[in-house]
């Protein structure tokens, strides 16, 4: 039924599908461009069609009252940003847990232009030793899906430079709002701030 409903809304707004489904069964999905509150309605549409259940994270204060079981049931994961250890910890336990998992994560972590990307997409699929798939969605060719998995290297700036290289022709809804793809670890000289090593 999913996957009928997201064939006819792509098919009446004009969008397709690319690319093939993710061989692994866990793995993290970076979700970029993100820029438009449509975003997920489309991200939500293309996983349905290629048979994927993705997941995403939610502050656990959302699932309270009659529509948390809508939001479980859309993919929603309840997290406790203030439990020890933090969002990456509940996030590795996550994957130990289970045997299959597609962990969407908009590495931008706001519709609003950012200067750079927050790292805990990498640091997830890192510490769960799980592949990066660089999912996407391209508003000015009405297209997106699933790009190639990445077998993290180690090395972040090559890392980052394969995302960069895969998201450079990938255009937002509002593409000013998207910004550079860059972490700030990738400048160990700069000062990070607490609030900013959040995924």
């Amino acid at each position: 039924m999913k996957k009928q409903i997201a064939t006819l809304f792509l098919h009446a707004t004009g969008w397709r599908p690319e690319g093939r489904t993710p061989q692994s069964r866990r793995y993290v999905a970076i979700a970029a461009p993100h820029t438009s509150n449509w975003d997920l309605a489309y991200m939500l549409a293309l996983a349905w069609v290629f048979g994927v259940r993705p997941r995403f994270m939610m502050k656990h204060t959302v699932f309270r009252g009659p529509a948390g079981w809508l939001f479980r049931a859309l993919g929603g994961i309840p997290i406790e940003r203030r439990r020890p250890g933090g969002v990456v910890k509940q996030m590795v336990e996550a994957f130990e847990a289970s045997d299959s998992l597609a962990l969407v994560v908009p590495p931008e972590g706001t519709r609003r232009r950012v200067d750079v990307w927050k790292s805990g997409f990498y640091q997830i699929a890192r510490q769960a030793n799980v592949p990066l798939v660089l999912s996407y969605l391209d508003f000015s060719r009405k297209a997106g899906g699933f790009g190639p998995e990445l077998s993290l290297s180690g090395d972040l700036g090559a890392d980052m430079d394969v995302i960069r290289a895969f998201y450079a022709d990938k255009t937002g809804r509002y593409p000013e709002l998207f910004g550079e793809i860059r972490l700030r670890e990738e400048d160990p000289d700069e000062p990070v701030a607490a609030e900013r090593r959040r995924p």
